[in-house]
């Protein structure tokens, strides 16, 4: 057999590199994808920073806060309809600040709709293939970042710069601005969810199980956030349906006796509670539950 020339080696073995350098290419974008996918999960996150409620009455449920909180009050039209903000901190330049959002409930029933947590990178496409590769069968968030829990429970994403949005203006409704706390950002907000065991999992991919703590006396599982925030887990009793049970907003020490008065002046109720003594627990003028605790 007649031995191969110079010039039909070299071909071969350039073809030969250049097969193994597509090979080794596609190999390393598969490996750069998969770890993309995983580095979106979980979430480097940089705590709670809104929630977000739905009242039949948005300009009555704004005026009820603004006697309980001694803060701005911001307003966004939208539609119909006044959005308000009742912000927990002074505004700064940057509107980096957080809030609770006092949206119309249209036909739905009272409600916490969302909570936002802040993330140092926010990868949707990233965060959707590693919430499908796990099994949970989510395609992507909305153009508002919401993603569903597995009982539908919402969370919104966003990565700084975050904030109120510019569209929110001081507003002109007129309210009695003598509220009796001053609020230093959101403390905690709690879930109920149907199964504990079924949305465990999701949350470990979420927040990472190093922010998981052991469960409670109440067999509540929290998980602890960036900046001195939590997420905790309950589950719901026979007949309750998942929801996002209440929030917290934590405030500069006040007078307790003298915050009671308040809510009994307002018509909101104290609830008791044994769960979490160092708070106080009240419904709002629509019965939503909302706690606040002295900030450490």
């Amino acid at each position: 057999m007649v031995g191969k020339t110079r010039t039909e080696t070299e071909t071969l073995m350039t073809r030969t590199f250049v097969a193994i350098a597509v090979v080794v290419a596609a190999l390393t974008a598969g490996v750069i994808a998969q770890t993309t996918a995983t580095k979106a999960l979980p979430l480097d996150n940089l705590g709670l920073e809104h929630l977000d409620i739905i009242v039949p009455d948005t300009a009555a449920s704004a005026k009820f806060y603004s006697r309980i909180f001694k803060s701005a009050l911001h307003q966004q039209p939208v539609r119909d309809t006044q959005r308000y903000f009742i912000l927990l901190g002074d505004l700064p330049a940057d509107r980096q600040v957080g809030y609770i959002a006092i949206g119309a409930a249209g036909q739905r029933a009272p409600a916490i709709g969302h909570y936002c947590t802040l993330a140092k990178v926010y990868d949707r496409a990233g965060m959707a293939s590693a919430l499908q590769a796990a099994g949970f069968g989510v395609a992507a968030a909305g153009p508002l970042g919401m993603w569903p829990d597995p009982d539908k429970l919402e969370l919104q994403l966003f990565q700084p710069p975050a904030g109120l949005v510019t569209a929110a203006v001081p507003s002109t409704l007129a309210v009695e601005r003598d509220g009796l706390l001053s609020p230093r950002g959101v403390d905690h907000i709690m879930l109920r969810v149907s199964s504990l065991e079924k949305s465990l999992p999701y949350y470990r991919l979420l927040y990472g199980t190093a922010a998981e703590q052991p469960r409670d006396k109440n067999g509540r599982v929290w998980f602890h956030l960036a900046r001195n925030t939590r997420l905790g887990l309950e589950e719901a009793q026979p007949g309750q349906p998942p929801t996002i049970a209440h929030y917290t907003i934590k405030v500069a020490p006040f007078d307790r006796r003298a915050f009671e008065a308040r809510l009994k002046e307002l018509n909101a109720r104290v609830l008791p509670s044994p769960d979490e003594p160092d708070v106080v627990r009240f419904n709002d003028d629509n019965g939503i539950v909302v706690e606040v605790r002295v900030a450490e």
